[in-house]
């Protein structure tokens, strides 16, 4: 039986529990909508992502961060190859009857991957060095990257202002603070718990006061197949062509995580802050969406792709080869 800490300290349990109150929240109609107005939420969401970002980066050491060509696999993969299917998603939907949802695509597409990709590289059993190293460029490379995806597919409808300010305000200023805390100790299980209850609220803060009514089954059925293909579809790619090409586990697990495991805190805080009024709940459909996908995702990838008994065999065979 599992100690409730254990449960905190899922992601994928917290992140499921966190959608499924959201979700009853919002069929329910018990939102506090007076106290969340929208500008205050997209207040809350920014320093509530700021901090976690902060805490998460400052895992990531100074030292030994030199680039090397598996930093540039990672920004090749994380960047441009983990944002191909929600441009792809948002370029087939933007001039139908489901424009106004498909925008949250592009928010998908600009987001990297999630700054837990150390912490799960180390417990999936992949390779933690690359996995820091490639968090730090990754983010620094996002403060353009983000703004520069954004502009060039709905810079019309959005204030590029605002755009820049939010990165700096999620990206750049934890970049700087984080490296102040690098050297204090931080327990794995209060770090993960603290983690997991931010972003937890966040799911709540965004899901729950998001408009659903006009979307039916066949919405819902279509930006799920475009969020399996960028998650179990992309992800399981990257494990074949890197095992066809000779690539370890270690470092296979982490490009997996790299190309897969998006950002959904800065999604949702780049919603919530550069759109307005009821476009904010029309693309939270692709988030939210994203959301229970890689939920999904994430439970497959600990209990089958990167489960003990794979790991033992695949480590085995890569043994006996260099033998």
């Amino acid at each position: 039986m599992k100690r409730p800490i254990d449960l905190l300290s899922s992601s994928a349990f917290m992140m499921s529990a966190a959608l499924v109150i959201s979700l009853l929240t919002n069929h329910l109609g018990f939102f506090p909508s007076e106290v969340f107005d929208p500008p205050t939420r997209s207040t809350v969401t920014i320093l509530l992502l700021a901090v976690m970002m902060t805490v998460s980066l400052s895992r990531v050491p100074t030292a030994n961060l030199s680039p090397d060509r598996a930093v540039l696999r990672s920004l090749a993969l994380g960047l441009l190859v983990a944002s191909a299917i929600p441009i792809a998603g948002y370029l087939l939907l933007r001039n139908g009857a489901y424009a106004n949802e498909s925008v949250g695509w592009v928010f998908i597409a600009a987001t990297p991957f999630a700054a837990s990709v150390a912490p799960l590289s180390f417990i999936l059993r992949g390779d933690m060095e690359h996995a820091c190293k490639s968090t730090i460029y990754v983010y620094i490379v996002s403060l353009v990257w983000i703004p520069l995806v954004i502009y060039l597919l709905i810079g019309e409808l959005v204030e590029m202002k605002d755009v820049v300010i939010t990165v700096l305000e999620i990206i750049g200023v934890p970049l700087v603070l984080s490296r102040l805390f690098t050297k204090v100790k931080i327990p794995k299980e209060v770090m993960a718990v603290t983690l997991n209850l931010i972003v937890g609220f966040l799911v709540w803060l965004s899901v729950s006061p998001t408009d659903f009514s006009g979307i039916g089954w066949i919405v819902f059925a279509m930006f799920a197949a475009i969020a399996v293909c960028r998650t179990f579809v992309l992800g399981n790619a990257v494990e074949y062509v890197e095992k066809r090409a000779g690539i370890h586990w270690k470092q296979r697990v982490t490009d997996i995580l790299v190309t897969s495991y998006k950002n959904k805190g800065i999604a949702i805080a780049l919603c919530v802050s550069v759109l307005s009024g009821p476009y904010i709940g029309y693309a939270m459909v692709a988030i939210t969406v994203s959301i229970v996908v890689e939920i999904c995702w994430v439970i497959f990838m600990d209990s089958v792709l990167f489960s003990k008994r794979r790991m033992e065999r695949e480590l085995e065979r890569e043994g006996s080869s260099s033998a």
